[in-house]
């Protein structure tokens, strides 16, 4: 059995020192924004408008551009991370999907959440959470832990550029 994969992109989105997150239906977690990236997409171009689809914020990326001179090119901004997740485990253990997700963080100006899709997650399936809400939440421990540096990342980012 061949196994299928996909590329998608996620982003934390922070307002005010605290994460989005919703439940998700199929997965029965929670998780913030994010989906497949489309073939025309790169992969933060993707995770910014699965944000606007999914809650209907205009975020702005905290991730690092590197600067190379590449004449011929252009680079991306990183993303905090590329995780492998297992979406379709069968039950002898084989892997049927998985999908290689690249990780951003993001700030939002508004905990408006508003989805842009009619297949979107409702307003009220969203929550904030705060570093210490994640703390003692019994999320996914990678979603926890995610969820804390984006708050960190984001608040850094602000402390620096004075607001």
């Amino acid at each position: 059995m061949e196994t299928t994969r996909h590329f998608t992109a996620t982003v934390y989105v922070v307002e005010g020192g605290a994460t989005a997150l919703h439940h998700h239906d199929r997965l029965g977690i929670r998780v913030p924004p994010g989906g497949h990236i489309d073939r025309d997409e790169l992969p933060h171009e993707a995770g910014l408008r699965e944000v606007r689809e999914e809650t209907g914020l205009d975020a702005t990326l905290v991730a690092e551009t590197p600067d190379i001179d590449a004449p011929a090119g252009e680079a991306l901004p990183d993303p905090a991370y590329v995780m492998l997740y297992d979406v379709d485990v069968r039950e002898d253990g084989r892997v049927a999907h998985q999908h290689i997700d690249h990780v951003y963080f993001a700030r939002v100006a508004s905990r408006e959440i508003s989805p842009g899709g009619h297949d979107e997650a409702a307003p009220d399936a969203w929550e904030w959470y705060t570093a210490s809400d994640l703390e003692a939440s019994e999320l996914d421990p990678d979603t926890v832990r995610l969820g804390l540096e984006a708050i960190e990342a984001v608040g850094e980012r602000e402390t620096s550029a004075g607001r």
